[in-house]
């Protein structure tokens, strides 16, 4: 009977799931304790800084949601937070796009990581779509210019039939809605593949577990 049960368990499409991960993303690739000494250079550092700004601009992004236009145009208060979630939205983009360089020129699509880099452009396109979003839901004379500019653009396309970039209540919902958390899930699985696949070398150097080390030693 017990033999049964565990032939059952070994096919169930749980277990089939659970074996998957453990074998693509094992604990200590999900959570190292040693790096390769190569991560000290800044230019893997861009990548950390963009997701920390990312949360800055999703934490202050919720306050701004949670009491609307009225409040972050009319309350020192709001001013505050839009001017916070702008200047965030601002280190977002610089240090994305440094980051985006600096693996291109690393080629770091080498050596099976090339899902890591279409996520990480992928991730950049959505990025854009949400700032538009975002441009287009301040509800100032900025917006409005924006938007009246954009659709006769999006219209010669002939993709302004799917949606309105003057209706605010679509804009604002795919700002704060449907675009964001497609890019969080972005992110995250772009941080997974990094996880699985390990920090990509310098050119002419293989990721090999002999040429890693405690970060503390060094």
């Amino acid at each position: 009977m017990s033999t049964n049960s565990g032939d059952q368990s070994r096919g169930s499409w749980t277990a089939a799931t659970r074996g998957q991960l453990e074998r693509r993303l094992p604990w200590d690739n999900l959570l190292p304790d040693r790096q390769p000494y190569w991560v000290g250079s800044w230019v893997y550092v861009f990548g950390v800084v963009t997701i920390a700004a990312l949360a800055w601009v999703v934490a202050s992004g919720v306050i701004l949601a949670l009491f609307g236009p009225q409040w972050w145009h009319l309350s020192r208060a709001g001013r505050f937070f839009n001017s916070l979630h702008s200047w965030s939205v601002q280190v977002f983009f610089v240090f994305m796009v440094l980051h985006l360089w600096g693996q291109y020129f690393m080629a770091s699509w080498r050596e099976g990581r090339a899902p890591t880099w279409m996520i990480g452009v992928v991730t950049f396109g959505v990025s854009i779509a949400t700032a538009f979003t975002g441009y287009l839901s301040q509800q100032n004379f900025d917006a409005q210019w924006i938007a009246v500019n954009a659709k006769d653009a999006i219209n010669s396309t002939g993709v302004g039939g799917f949606f309105n970039v003057l209706n605010f209540g679509q804009m604002y919902g795919l700002h704060v809605m449907l675009l964001p958390i497609g890019m969080v899930l972005l992110v995250a699985l772009h941080v997974i593949q990094v996880r699985m696949k390990g920090v990509v070398p310098p050119i002419g150097r293989l990721s090999q577990p002999d040429v890693t080390r405690e970060m503390t030693e060094k």
